[in-house]
């Protein structure tokens, strides 16, 4: 089914929040891990395919997530299967998915070679 079909206001997700941790600040963060079942507030539309929803947090703050971020969750507490579209991947660049970059505020950092290369292969994470 698709998301539309399955997610509408007032409904129940649960956040997934490896999904969503890098641009996160720490006070959502700590809402999702405290409660990661939220409050479907509103839809958008992303500026690409896909469409996002505004959640309602535990903490009652309202904050913006993909749909690829959220599990839908039915009467029963279950996350629902969703139908999947797999993207086609020319370089089938898996091993990004587990790679985790970490931000660096510090201009000594920001020049080291190495950090630029680390934020570059993360980048190409979204591209590919």
């Amino acid at each position: 089914m698709e998301f539309l079909d399955l997610v509408k206001k007032g409904s129940v997700v649960k956040v997934n929040i490896d999904s969503s941790k890098d641009r996160l600040n720490p006070k959502t963060l700590k809402a999702i891990k405290e409660s990661p079942k939220c409050i479907v507030n509103d839809l958008r539309i992303t500026d690409g395919k896909g469409i996002g929803v505004v959640l309602e947090l535990a903490n009652g703050k309202k904050e913006w997530f993909f749909e690829n971020e959220v599990e839908i969750i039915d009467e029963q507490g279950n996350i629902l299967k969703r139908n999947k579209q797999e993207e086609i991947n020319f370089l089938n660049l898996k091993f990004l998915d587990k790679f985790n970059y970490i931000k660096k505020n510090d201009p000594k950092e920001l020049v080291n070679p190495i950090n630029f290369f680390s934020w570059l292969i993360f980048s190409f994470k979204d591209i590919f």
